[in-house]
């Protein structure tokens, strides 16, 4: 290994026991910044066996190799001896960390969404840590309650911005990757992890589940096949999906009926309720009939 990429990861290894020490639990990462360990289950988990997220006690489970103890931290990279950075678990106590990363893509303007959101929700960020990308993007470190379960997502409340929870990792300032190497931002190293906003954690938390409505008897398999299929949109298609599915309903006679189950499946894939009735309204009155 060239003496070069043996300091990097010396450095990343200095930088991740800094972390460790202020109860941020990290792990190593490559310079493609994913995790610098393959999985030793590399051929999907043992039939009807759920994933291991480290319960063999092997290393290479991503993010739940992340630890805050010094002694594993260097076990850890010392498997991964071609690691030049690290990456900080999110959600994890004692700050139950929340990523807010702002990108700089051409055609975003992620800080500027943010301050309208902020304009629009009424909150102000407050002052915290943040770390700089080689791009030239910003990653905002914010602290969430312990009862409060935060998901991942990109470009849900605005186009550049995603978002770190759950699940999720940071790339942690010091470390080196392909493009460059991430820095804090000047005069926030000092800085804890400051309290989320809670008009913004609202709008990082997921909607609430709905109770969902039984189908209504005649309904038959083809109402329930329609239900499962907006049930089954990501992001992206949810609206695509319900138009559709409400087409073929009134188009069937059950369009009425299953108004109120349609609904449900969308407001649970997480469609904004306004939308979702928007667009039950726009196929009822594509197929001929009164919403």
């Amino acid at each position: 290994m060239a003496t070069t990429d043996r300091q990097a990861t010396a450095l990343a290894l200095a930088h991740a026991l800094s972390a460790a020490e202020r109860g941020l639990a990290v792990l190593p990462l490559s310079r493609t910044k994913l995790p610098a360990l393959r999985s030793p289950h590399r051929d999907g988990p043992a039939p009807g066996r759920p994933p291991c997220h480290g319960e063999c006690g092997r290393f290479g489970h991503g993010v739940y190799d992340a630890s805050t103890d010094p002694a594993r931290i260097r076990e850890l990279f010392a498997a991964a001896p071609r690691a030049t950075g690290y990456g900080i678990a999110c959600g994890l106590p004692p700050y139950h960390l929340i990523g807010v990363d702002l990108d700089t893509k051409a055609g975003t303007n992620a800080p500027a969404a943010l301050r309208e959101l902020a304009v629009r929700h009424r909150f102000t960020l407050p002052a915290t840590v943040v770390v700089v990308t080689p791009s030239g993007g910003r990653h905002l470190w914010l602290s969430g309650p312990p009862d409060a379960v935060v998901p991942n997502s990109a470009g849900r409340l605005a186009p550049g911005i995603d978002i770190r929870g759950a699940g999720g990792y940071l790339v942690g300032p010091g470390s080196r990757t392909a493009h460059g190497t991430y820095a804090t931002a000047p005069g926030t190293a000092h800085l804890a992890p400051a309290p989320c906003p809670p008009p913004l954690l609202r709008l990082l938390l997921p909607p609430p589940r709905t109770p969902r409505r039984a189908l209504p008897q005649g309904a038959g398999r083809h109402g329930h096949g329609l239900v499962q299929f907006v049930l089954g949109a990501h992001e992206g298609q949810r609206n695509t999906r319900l138009f559709w599915a409400a087409c073929r309903a009134y188009e069937n006679g059950t369009g009425p009926a299953l108004h109120g189950p349609l609904l449900d499946a969308a407001l649970t894939t997480g469609l904004p309720e306004h939308e979702a009735r928007a667009t039950l309204t726009s196929a009822a009155r594509l197929t001929g009939h009164h919403p």
